[in-house]
């Protein structure tokens, strides 16, 4: 969902990629209906374990909670974030929603955070540069 949801909500300013230390190896049908209810597919969206994706190469990197540590690479640079979201597995549809809702909140304050952060980088370069 949150991979999902960053892609929808960055309209290109972002691309971020969803992976878990022990992935279920499948996205459940309640995860497929809850999105599709926001008008977002997963189309071609699939379960991934950390070494599926660049975790090096990001700039942030958020930890969803559920008690599992996200282990990053010696030597990161970007921020490490941890939301502290519940896992929705073997709940009811409604608490899915309820964690959909969680995580779309969550992602579209930190869209507005970077958005802010690289605003503030551009007014810091233009005042060096003039």
């Amino acid at each position: 969902m949150a991979e999902a949801l960053a892609n929808h909500h960055g309209k290109g300013r972002v691309r971020a990629w969803s992976a878990g230390s022990r992935p279920l190896g499948e996205i459940i049908p309640q995860t497929y209906e809850v999105m599709q209810e926001k008008g977002i597919s997963l189309e071609g969206h699939k379960s991934k374990r950390l070494d599926d994706v660049p975790v090096g190469d990001m700039d942030v990197v958020v930890g969803m909670g559920c008690e599992v540590v996200c282990p990053v690479p010696v030597g990161f640079k970007g921020r490490v974030i941890e939301w502290n979201i519940p896992d929705p597995y073997g709940r009811e549809l409604s608490f899915f929603r309820s964690v959909r809702d969680s995580i779309q909140r969550q992602v579209i304050a930190l869209l507005n955070d970077l958005d802010r952060s690289a605003e503030r980088k551009q007014a810091e370069s233009a005042e060096t540069a003039g």
